[in-house]
């Protein structure tokens, strides 16, 4: 059977990546391969501590002697989102060195021009005839055509299975009551995700605002005062538990970004029933393409509405629109089947 190797800065985790990874190796595994997963960090199977974000010491030639050797056995490598983003830049050109002329999906999430940080520069993606490159979305498709690039576009998939869910007991893990209104914001706490404008949606709906991931990027200090200065309750963190039992436990998902590579939370709450606001950055307008209907961000009143006809007939019929348009373009049925598609016309099929 042949072998495909999943790197990335980290793998295993509860960041975007991570979790699209995950999915693509089970799609990978359906396709007949044995996958391993390689980072620098997380729960994987060839850890190169070199490889993750905030790795120092390491010189490129003996990041790529390593690289090498956790790679050598590796038929096919599918690099998720390293050789994007200007995270470890001795990672990415390690990691172009080693697969230069070898079978290879450049998976990208996040294209440095994306950010404006980032956008100076210009090393990356690197180019090699041998590799495939491959989009989570149309506009950045169009934005690598406009760089010399041909990239095809997969989008991501998410498992479709939901069920009642384990309201109560999340719940009652967050010390949250059954009358209380809560929402979601299943997020990294980062400047893009506009935590502020999250927190002024719970305040203007009487609700508790629940954050689930930590503050990264040196976000930390920014969002303390943030949250020492609302007015409304704040939960934070999200249990060990299954994503129906998270998503089914809030009363409606927030997510008012100004930027997003694609934006899983919307497409996760849509399988689940829930509704969401979500904010109109580029590609959740390329989503909304797909059918999606979504609350606004920037007007409570749509949302509040919500809130206080939780079983109307019309958000009924809303939430069954929007799981159907999830299902239908974003299963991981659909996922694997392009990426079984773009497997066979670079003859890399096992």
């Amino acid at each position: 059977m042949p072998t495909c190797a999943l790197v990335s800065f980290r793998l295993g985790l509860t960041d975007g990546v991570s979790v699209v990874a995950h999915n693509w190796q089970r799609a990978m595994t359906n396709i007949g391969f044995d996958v391993v997963t390689v980072a620098g960090e997380g729960p994987v199977d060839r850890t190169v501590s070199g490889l993750a974000m905030g790795a120092t010491g390491e010189n490129l030639s003996t990041l790529t002697a390593q690289l090498a050797a956790a790679l050598a056995d590796i038929d096919l490598v599918v690099v998720e989102n390293l050789c994007s983003i200007p995270l470890n830049l001795t990672a990415s050109r390690a990691t172009a060195s080693v697969l230069a002329g070898r079978p290879a999906v450049l998976h990208h999430h996040d294209p440095p021009w994306q950010r404006a940080r980032f956008a100076h520069l210009t090393e990356l993606p690197p180019r090699d005839r041998a590799w495939r490159h491959v989009t989570i979305n149309h506009l950045t498709v169009a934005e690598m055509a406009d760089r010399g690039f041909t990239a095809t576009c997969i989008y991501n998939g998410f498992p479709t299975s939901s069920g009642p869910g384990d309201r109560a007991g999340i719940r009652g893990s967050l010390d949250v009551g059954a009358d209380e209104l809560l929402l979601a914001h299943p997020v990294r706490a980062i400047p893009r995700k506009d935590i502020p404008a999250a927190v002024r949606l719970a305040e203007q709906t009487g609700a508790i605002y629940w954050l689930w991931g930590d503050a990264e990027d040196g976000y930390d200090v920014q969002l303390e005062q943030i949250l020492a200065d609302t007015t409304c309750r704040v939960v934070r963190g999200a249990p060990a538990a299954h994503a129906v039992d998270l998503y089914r436990a809030a009363d409606a998902v927030i997510f008012p970004s100004r930027w997003e590579g694609f934006g899983n939370p919307p497409i996760e709450a849509a399988i689940h029933r829930v509704p969401a606001a979500v904010g109109r950055y580029p590609v959740a307008d390329e989503l909304l393409g797909l059918g999606f209907r979504w609350l606004p961000t920037d007007d409570s009143g749509p949302l509040r509405e919500v809130l206080e006809s939780p079983h109307s007939h019309q958000l009924e019929m809303l939430l069954d629109h929007n799981r159907r348009v999830a299902v239908e373009h974003l299963s991981l049925e659909s996922m694997e089947q392009a990426i079984r598609s773009l497997l066979d016309e670079a003859g890399w099929l096992p």
